[in-house]
Formats: structure tokens, C-alpha cells, sequence
């Protein structure tokens, strides 16, 4: 029998209840957990039960069991990692997403998600600057995204080698040289591990991350062969991003395919304001970026984007004889790693339709403004040294010696006003703030700026 709503009521009032009491509460409550893993396993785990649990009484004891391990991702004082929130937005249309219940592979089977996904495949390529006919798969986040524009570099530049990955394998093939910056981010080894290309070689980077042109020129003069240049669009630790005009145009003349890691810098393109420090970006061949970060859908959605759908659609098509197979647009299972998968693109389509051109801007120099800010405020801090250039939404600030750093940094933490994440950046111990949040502040920035002042005065 069709399952009906009275089947889905209880369970869903219940689980509308426990998100509002847990949105709510993100305005005061600390920002860290409140209870460590080995806490919650009695409460979480045991012996399996025997017999059945109503749905909505399911639901109330996964939130009450849950709810003291949680730390305040969303919340407008978290600056760690490069994680975002959620628009609300976006939150509802992927309350939608897991009701439709639409397994996103085939076109004609789930047409009217895929209409919102190309909606916003379209819409983020136009505010981006990058090829309008480029083919985007949604794919699980930065790490698949950068897979998946590897992926078919891998397979344009064998394939122009005169070598058949998809056939042959890598085995007895043309060796595929990545060049990467000596700051990349470690996904794009991570992807090259999963694709068999093995260990990249390494380009040196200035003094802000940003790959040095000079030394690109001298790496391409140095071999030949099947060649993928990746470069950054967003350092980590500076939010710099790489000299695209010159590297690319570079990458070309010496025959290599062009990916840029853009997880969550690329979005700067939208900003006027900021889309000098990614010109000739839209003259790569691929690109990668991870559409909770800087634009604020809920987990897990990244965007692979390829220029030249034939690779891509080499690398991932898959055809059976219970599929139809269409040209033109193609089906989303072409465009990504997995057959099976949410429709991911619908949060995007949502925030997008929101928005709109002139709201992501906004959302794009709020968090820039924002991280100045906090820069600011922490520059006026006794011993703190801002060490970047603040040109995104990323700061490091040092404390003098490693050990005072790593001591602020702690305290920091364990206040529970905000989170930044501690890392290790030029040689040097850094508290490390990364401003990705749509709902961040100017009562947000103060508080998380006193509680850093107050690090800094203890001890």
C-alpha cells in the first residue's frame, strides 16, 4: 500500500520541533559540543531492540541523544575550517529534496528535478563568468568535485596521447604529469591518489600560497607528455589566489589541461568588487567548488564543472540497456562518480532563486567584509600579528612565539563564544579564522573578537 501522510506526521512535527528548538538556540548557546563521543554511546548505542519504536518517539530520542554533541556549525560565530551555513532558503528545499525521495541518475525518469539542477547549473555558471555550454555535475563536495575535473583531465590527455584510459587502464600507458602549488590543498592529492596519477609535482609558492609563475614556466620546460596544471582559486590559510591569466595561458601553450581547485573562493567571481583576483579564471578547462561553503546550502553538495563535456561523459557515462540514452544536455549520471544520488542541485536552485544576482554579491562581500573586520579587531590586541592579506574571507593571526599561539588558540576554543580553528601556516603556529557564514554579524564579529582579546589577556 502507498504510504500516506498520517504515516509521516508524528515523526515530522516532531522532527520540525527539535530544528526550531536547535535554531533557536544557536544564538547563545557555546559554539563548541557539550559532550565528547564516549559520552553519547550508552545513550546512542546498546543492544539492538527487539521489537519496533513509533516513529515520532525515534525521532525525540535521536535528538535528545544527539543534541549535546553538536557544535554550532551554523551558528554566525564559527569560523572554522571553511564550513557555512545553511540559508534558510536552501534549508527548506532540501527538507523537499529528501521528501521527493528522487534518485537524480536519468533525465526522463526524474524530470523535474533535473530541471532544477540545470536551472541551477545555469545560474551558477552565469555568475561565475565560466562557459555557459561547460557541463556541472552536483557531486558530495570539493574532494569529488576536484575527482571529477581530474577525472576528465586524466581522460582528455591520455586520449590526445593516443591512449584509451576508459580501455586499456593505466597500466603500460603515457605517465600523466600534475603540476599543483607547493599550497594546495591536500584534497587534489587525495583525488590524484583515487585516479592512480600518484604523487604530484610540486610548483613553489610566494609568500601568501599563490603559485609562482616563473616556476610553473620552469616545471612545463622541464618534460612533456600528457600534462594537468591545478592551480587555486582561495588559499586556506590567505584566501590568495593564484595568478590565473598568466598560468593558465601558460598551461596552455604547453599543451595541459587547466584545473582549478575553487572550493570555496571561486564564488568571488560573482562579486564585481572582487572578480580582478580570479581574471582568465574562465579560460581553464575545469573547475571545482563546494557550494555549502561559500554559498551556504546544507551538506553535501560540491559543483564539478568541465568545459568540454566529451571527457567528462567518458570518463562517468555508463550505458545499459534499460537506459535511454539522450544527446544534448545528457543525463546528470554522465556528469558525476555516482548512478545513484540525491537531488543536490535543489538547495543551490533555492539559495540562487533567493538571492539572486545581486544577493550573492552581497552574501560574497558581507563574509569579506566581515573577515576585515575581524582582522581588524584582533590587530588591536596586545602581541596579535594579522600574518595575510586579508583579500577573502580568510585571516591567521599569530601570538608571537608557537606556544603562546597554541595557548590563545585553546582558550579561545574552550570559551565557547566562537570557534577558530588552530593550524600551522609559513613555518608558524596560527589561530586561524575563516569567515563563511551568511548569517554572521556585526554582533557576531564584536563577541567573537572579545572572546579572543580575552584569550590573549589570560595566562
Amino acid at each position: 500500500m502507498t504510504a500516506r501522510w498520517p504515516a509521516f506526521a508524528p515523526a515530522l512535527d516532531r522532527a520540525v520541533h527539535h530544528a526550531r528548538d536547535w535554531l533557536t538556540s544557536l544564538a547563545e548557546r557555546p559554539v563548541h559540543p557539550r559532550a565528547r563521543p564516549d559520552d553519547l554511546a550508552a545513550v546512542l548505542g546498546g543492544p539492538l531492540p527487539d521489537g519496533p519504536t513509533a516513529p515520532e518517539t525515534v525521532v525525540d530520542e535521536l535528538a535528545a541523544g544527539v543534541e549535546p554533541g553538536l557544535m554550532g556549525m551554523p551558528s554566525g560565530r564559527f569560523f572554522g575550517w571553511v564550513i557555512g551555513g545553511t540559508h534558510p532558503a536552501a534549508l527548506a528545499a532540501d527538507w523537499l529534496t529528501s521528501a521527493w525521495d528522487q534518485n537524480t541518475a536519468m533525465r526522463h525518469s526524474t524530470p523535474g528535478v533535473v530541471a532544477v539542477e540545470d536551472a541551477a547549473a545555469a545560474w551558477a555558471l552565469d555568475l561565475l563568468g565560466l562557459p555557459p555550454d561547460a557541463d556541472v555535475g552536483f557531486v558530495t563536495g570539493a574532494t569529488m568535485a576536484n575527482f571529477t575535473g581530474l577525472a576528465a583531465a586524466r581522460q582528455h590527455v591520455l586520449a590526445d596521447a593516443g591512449w584509451d584510459v576508459g580501455r586499456d587502464g593505466l597500466a603500460g600507458g603515457p605517465r600523466v604529469r600534475v603540476l599543483v602549488g607547493a599550497e594546495r590543498h591536500e584534497t587534489l592529492d587525495l583525488a590524484l591518489r583515487y585516479l592512480g596519477l600518484g604523487t604530484p609535482t610540486v610548483v613553489a609558492a610566494d609568500d601568501q600560497g599563490r603559485l609562482v609563475v616563473a616556476d610553473l614556466d620552469r616545471a612545463l620546460a622541464q618534460g612533456g607528455g600528457p600534462t594537468i596544471v591545478c592551480l587555486q582559486a582561495g588559499n586556506l590559510h590567505s584566501g590568495a589566489f593564484d595568478p590565473m591569466a598568466q598560468a593558465v595561458d601558460l598551461a596552455h601553450r604547453h599543451g595541459a589541461w587547466v584545473h582549478v581547485d575553487g572550493a570555496f573562493g571561486l564564488w568571488a567571481a560573482a562579486s564585481p568588487r572582487l572578480r580582478g583576483l580570479l581574471a582568465g579564471v574562465e579560460h581553464a578547462d575545469s573547475w571545482a567548488t563546494d557550494a555549502h561553503k561559500t554559498l551556504n546550502v546544507p551538506y553535501d553538495c560540491g559543483l564539478a564543472i568541465v568545459a568540454h563535456p566529451e571527457p567528462l561523459r567518458r570518463a562517468f557515462g555508463m550505458h545499459a540497456d534499460y537506459f535511454a540514452t539522450f544527446s544534448g544536455s545528457g543525463d546528470p549520471l554522465e556528469k558525476v562518480p555516482e548512478l545513484s544520488r540525491r537531488a543536490r542541485g535543489v538547495p543551490v536552485w533555492a539559495v540562487l532563486r533567493s538571492l539572486g544576482r545581486s544577493g550573492v554579491e552581497d552574501l560574497v562581500d558581507g563574509l569579506v567584509a566581515n573577515a576585515r573586520a575581524i582582522a581588524d579587531g584582533i590587530a588591536t590586541i596586545d602581541g596579535a600579528e594579522i600574518l595575510n592579506d586579508v583579500v577573502f574571507t580568510q585571516v591567521c593571526v599569530g601570538f608571537g612565539s608557537d606556544e603562546r599561539t597554541r595557548a590563545v588558540t585553546a582558550r579561545v576554543l574552550a570559551d565557547g563564544v566562537t570557534w577558530m580553528s588552530g593550524s600551522r601556516w609559513q613555518g608558524r603556529d596560527v589561530l586561524r579564522v575563516s569567515v563563511s557564514n551568511w548569517s554572521t554579524d556585526a554582533e557576531d564579529v564584536a563577541r567573537s573578537v572579545d572572546a579572543v582579546r580575552r584569550a590573549a589577556s589570560t595566562g
